[in-house]
C-alpha cells in the first residue's frame, strides 16, 4: 500500500532495505580490512548521505561536481578518478580530493607538477588496464580492445616516476566474487612487481557484494588472501550499485490502456528512456511488483483471457517500452505500478528529454514515516535548456 502522501510518479527509496546493505558491505569492510567507498556515479542522493556516513567514510568521484559533492555534502575529500583532467578543472579537482588517478602518463606528466606546486597533500595513481574483463555487454566493458581507460603493463616503465602511489583498476559490472578472484590472479600477474613501490591499490566497482545470491564469505576470502600477499597495500574497492541495489522502487501509475494487433500496452506517468535508461541501453526487464516477468514477446501471441502487458513510457520515442508482464487482473486507469529496484544508476541518469514531468524523490523511513527530497517543476527543464 502506498502511502497517499507520496506522488505518482516518485522514485522511493527504502530506509531499511539501505541500511541492510550498509552493514553489510560495513561487515566486509572490517572482516577483511578493506575500505569501501561508495561510487556517485550509481547513487549521489546527498539527502541521504547522514545515513551513509555512519558506515563509511569516502567516496569516490569523476567529475569536479561529484567531487565537490564529495567535499562539500559528504564531509570528505574524494578519491577522484577522471579520463582527461584539464587546466580549467585541476585546481578544483585538487581541492576537493585526497586522491587523484589519472588515466595516461601524458595527464599525470602534465599535472603532476601543478599538484606539487599546490602545496596540498594529494595522493597519485595511475589507472592499470588488466586487459581481462567478463563484462559481456561492450557498453559497459573498460578493458575491451582499444579501451580509453588506462594503462597497460607493456606501457609502465622499469620504475614508477616519482608521486605515483597506488594503481587504479575497473574491470567489473554486477560480478561476483568469483570474477574478482579471476581477475586478481590477472593484475597480479602483469603488475605485482610494482607492488611493493606503491601504497594503495583501488580495484573499482563492479563488486554486486549485496545481490542475494553473491557469495560474499568467499569475497572476504579473497580479499584477505590478497591482504596476506601484500600486507603493506591499502585495498580499496569502490562499489556503486551494491549500496543502492533493491533498496526502493519508482512508483508509477497507469494513465491509459493501448491496444494493438491484440498486445495490450498499458502506458504509464513515466518513461523507460528518461527514468529508467539502464533498461534499454543494458538492456535488462524491471521486476513489476505485483505480476510475473514473462519473455518479452510474450504480449504479441497472449490470448484475451490474459492479463499480459507491455508497458509503455510516455515519451514520444517509438522504442520507450518493455514487455511482457503478467497481472492478475486487467490493468487500469489510475492503478498503481511499482517497478522495483530503481533507485541505482536511474536517478543519477534520469534526463527530461521531451520535456517529461520529473519524478519526485524522496526516503521511506524504517518507521513509515515520508520524507520528500525533492519535487521537480517546469522551472527544472526551463532552466536546463536555456
Amino acid at each position: 500500500m502506498i502511502q497517499p502522501e507520496i506522488p505518482s510518479p516518485c522514485y522511493v527509496m527504502e530506509e531499511d532495505k539501505l541500511r541492510s546493505n550498509l552493514r553489510l558491505i560495513q561487515s566486509v569492510a572490517q572482516a577483511t580490512g578493506v575500505e569501501i567507498i561508495l561510487a556517485f556515479k550509481a547513487f549521489a542522493l546527498w539527502k541521504s548521505f547522514p545515513i551513509f556516513r555512519e558506515y563509511i567514510q569516502h567516496t569516490t568521484a569523476s567529475s569536479v561536481y561529484e567531487a565537490r559533492l564529495a567535499f562539500e555534502e559528504f564531509g570528505s575529500p574524494a578519491h577522484t578518478y577522471t579520463p582527461a583532467y584539464t587546466q580549467e578543472n585541476i585546481a578544483d579537482f585538487i581541492r576537493y580530493s585526497s586522491h587523484l588517478t589519472f588515466n595516461t602518463w601524458t595527464q599525470f606528466e602534465r599535472f603532476y607538477p601543478t599538484i606539487k606546486e599546490s602545496g596540498k597533500k594529494v595522493s597519485c595513481g595511475i589507472r592499470i588496464n588488466p586487459e581481462y574483463s567478463e563484462v559481456e555487454v561492450a557498453l559497459y566493458n573498460p578493458c575491451s580492445p582499444g579501451s580509453r581507460f588506462g594503462v597497460t603493463v607493456d606501457q609502465l616503465p622499469a620504475t614508477l616516476p616519482e608521486g605515483i602511489e597506488g594503481f587504479h583498476c575497473h574491470t567489473h559490472c554486477e560480478a561476483d566474487s568469483y570474477q574478482l578472484a579471476r581477475t586478481l590472479q590477472h593484475i597480479e600477474e602483469k603488475f605485482s612487481s610494482y607492488f611493493s613501490r606503491i601504497k594503495w591499490l583501488n580495484l573499482g566497482g563492479g563488486h554486486l557484494m549485496t545481490r542475494a545470491d553473491y557469495d560474499v564469505v568467499h569475497l572476504i576470502e579473497t580479499l584477505r588472501g590478497l591482504k596476506a600477499r601484500y600486507p603493506h597495500l591499502h585495498i580499496i574497492l569502490e562499489p556503486g550499485s551494491a549500496f543502492a541495489w533493491q533498496t526502493g522502487f519508482l512508483y508509477a501509475t497507469v494513465v491509459d490502456i493501448v491496444e494493438n494487433k491484440g498486445i495490450k500496452t498499458a502506458i504509464l506517468d513515466v518513461s523507460f528512456t528518461c527514468h529508467m535508461p539502464d533498461c534499454l541501453e543494458m538492456p535488462y526487464q524491471p521486476r513489476v511488483r505485483g505480476a510475473e516477468t514473462l519473455p518479452f514477446e510474450a504480449a504479441e501471441t497472449a490470448t484475451a483471457d490474459e492479463y499480459i502487458y507491455r508497458l509503455g513510457g510516455n515519451s514520444c520515442l517509438s522504442g520507450d517500452y518493455m514487455g511482457s508482464w503478467k497481472f492478475e487482473k486487467p490493468l487500469s486507469v489510475g492503478d498503481p505500478i511499482l517497478l522495483e529496484d530503481m533507485i541505482h544508476y536511474t536517478t543519477v541518469k534520469t534526463n527530461m528529454f521531451n520535456g517529461i514531468h520529473h519524478p519526485s524523490i524522496g526516503l521511506l523511513h524504517t518507521d513509515g514515516t515520508w520524507e520528500a527530497y525533492r519535487h521537480f517543476c517546469y522551472e527544472d527543464y526551463r532552466d536546463r535548456m536555456c
